[in-house]
């Protein structure tokens, strides 16, 4: 593709990587060839190129974790400058990527559809989002017909966290080899026996994905070393204006204080202090359940954090606090 349709479906391009002459050159958005440049040189964020051996010919193209959760602080251009790794790309349309593919036609046959089905589910995404669960369970929308992608988090701020806060699938490290082996499609290893489950997800128990093993495998050594880079990155402080601080210092618990969002004005929001709360955004986290924390096989499968207050009885401090370990 042209880098125009790169920059317009939310790519990255690190400036950082970029000689004087192809500075020069990312004027000429229209040209494929210079998206080729860019890749020889791995300037594209978390892009990957793939070349034979005359260095011309692109013969396959991968991805790493930067792709989503790193961005650029577009000092050069819109979508061209120093990397800021460890921020979510909240401009990355991965809809839009995905139904760019010529053929779409073995993603209809794994959900079971049709292709004009899926590239209607790729396009109610949007950017920023993406469904981690699609290929999973096969459901693309929530029960009020809104789509089921949520907010591609950060990678940053991680220190202190057990369980992955996004999804609570488990451990940062375990959805780390999740979304290796899953979604990413690397070579390793990843058991998770609750995909066995044809009910809850029965895509990836008719594929066995919670069964995944590799004889070469490359991801498994490389979890540990990812771990301490993600523990490494700090969280940026919020923007000025982004959330009622005032309100935020009033909360008594992590993800348990009461705060006004900026956008909705509703009290009784029960979020993370300083959290971007003005956002209203789906977090893809799963129901919350008195003294026992968030919980993966029972209630909604999506909550949002600009909703109504939760019923008596149904948000505890015990569950706060359980929930602040996460």
């Amino acid at each position: 593709m042209s880098p125009r349709t790169a920059l317009a479906v939310g790519l990255k391009v690190d400036a950082d990587a970029l000689p004087p002459e192809l500075r020069h050159k990312l004027r000429q958005l229209d040209d494929p060839g210079t998206t080729l440049a860019l890749m020889r040189l791995n300037a594209v964020v978390g892009v990957t190129g793939f070349f034979e051996r005359d260095g011309n010919r692109l013969r396959a193209v991968g991805i790493q974790c930067a792709f989503c959760h790193s961005t650029v602080d577009n000092s050069l251009a819109p979508g061209v400058g120093r990397r800021l790794d460890g921020w979510a790309n909240r401009d990355l349309n991965v809809g839009a990527i995905v139904a760019l593919s010529p053929n779409l036609q073995p993603v209809a046959d794994l959900l079971h559809t049709n292709v004009e089905t899926v590239e209607t589910v790729l396009a109610s995404w949007g950017p920023g989002k993406f469904d981690a669960e699609l290929f999973l369970d096969g459901k693309a929308f929530q029960p009020n017909g809104r789509s089921a992608a949520t907010l591609i988090p950060p990678a940053f701020g991680l220190a202190g966290v057990n369980l992955h806060t996004w999804e609570g699938w488990g451990s940062v490290t375990h959805w780390n080899a999740f979304v290796a082996n899953l979604e990413m499609h690397g070579h390793g290893t990843f058991f998770d026996p609750r995909l066995d489950d044809a009910a809850q997800f029965p895509i990836a128990a008719e594929n066995h994905m919670g069964h995944l093993t590799s004889d070469d495998d490359r991801i498994t050594a490389k979890l540990p070393a990812l771990h301490f880079y993600q523990l490494s990155l700090p969280a940026p402080a919020p923007p000025r204006g982004s959330f009622d601080a005032a309100a935020a210092e009033r909360g008594d618990e992590l993800f348990g204080g009461k705060a006004r969002c900026t956008s909705c004005h509703t009290d009784e929001l029960y979020s993370e202090p300083g959290w971007d709360l003005h956002r209203g955004e789906d977090l893809g986290i799963d129901n919350f359940q008195a003294d026992r924390g968030p919980t993966i096989a029972t209630g909604p499968r999506r909550s949002r954090v600009c909703g109504p207050t939760p019923r008596a009885g149904s948000f505890t401090t015990a569950a706060s606090r359980l929930y602040s370990t996460w």
